[in-house]
């Protein structure tokens, strides 16, 4: 292969098929649009319909949307299934769908502390799970998970929430030990503070916003488009020899 088609290779992913969660609204949304501005066919799973139906109308490429309550675990078997019927079974899947009950450490609720877990844990190891066989059959598939500032920092009001993102770090990297040998890479992405719908109240103080872009290496907090290139590249071939990696998208915030 001549060197210009090899380069053009790496990034290509005209014909695949993804399932993100949380495709309703903010990096989840980003990340479906962008694959699908890729070429590739995109499934988008989130609860609310109406907002699924947004996101279609601003995507150029094939999607579909399946409304599903992720937090009830027992309908994963079956949201499995719907997402391959209507291109054939995943060969990406993106976990963005989650939650932050930002309670703090004396107020934690049992109920807050299970929906965090399951949303941000428990879902996608089990939809990973059964999506895997037919990326084993293809020998070739993309896991990519979100992961947190605070999976590797302690923030205010975040111990469900960072647990279950600490989680998906170590998730990410037993993911990868269990499925890499069969062609399945796994990492995840983790975003530094991007103005979304989970972000609202931190950006909702300016001058807290204003402090978080200054710790940052670059001196901003992030936009929607600086997803891009992460996702793309850890759903390319590009990315074949990558894998039980967490990316940090922060502007180096974790690294001042």
């Amino acid at each position: 292969m001549a060197d210009g088609s090899r380069i053009s290779a790496l990034h290509d992913l005209t014909g695949r098929v993804a399932c993100v969660t949380g495709a309703s609204g903010g990096l989840g949304r980003r990340a479906a649009t962008v694959l699908s501005m890729a070429g590739v066919a995109v499934v988008g799973v989130a609860r609310r319909a109406d907002a699924l139906a947004d996101w279609r109308a601003e995507a150029p490429g094939e999607t579909q949307a399946i409304p599903c309550d992720l937090a009830d675990r027992d309908s994963i078997g079956d949201l499995a299934t719907e997402v391959a019927k209507p291109f054939g079974p995943p060969d990406i899947v993106i976990h963005a769908a989650g939650i932050n009950t930002r309670e703090p450490a004396d107020d934690v609720t049992q109920d807050g502390w299970d929906i965090t877990l399951t949303l941000n844990l428990t879902v996608p190891f089990f939809l990973s799970q059964h999506l895997v066989p037919a990326m084993k059959a293809k020998g070739w598939g993309r896991i990519v998970n979100f992961a947190s500032l605070q999976s590797h920092r302690a923030f205010p009001g975040g111990i469900a929430y960072g647990a279950s993102k600490g989680g998906v770090a170590q998730m990410t990297r037993a993911m990868a030990e269990a499925w890499s040998g069969d062609g399945i890479t796994a990492n995840a992405i983790g975003p530094g503070f991007f103005r979304t719908e989970l972000t609202a109240p931190v950006f909702a103080d300016p001058n807290r916003a204003a402090r978080n872009a200054a710790q940052t290496c670059i001196g901003r907090n992030g936009e929607p488009e600086d997803i891009d290139g992460p996702v793309l590249f850890l759903c390319s071939p590009a990315s074949d020899y990558v894998t039980g990696q967490v990316l940090m998208v922060d502007g180096g915030f974790t690294a001042k």
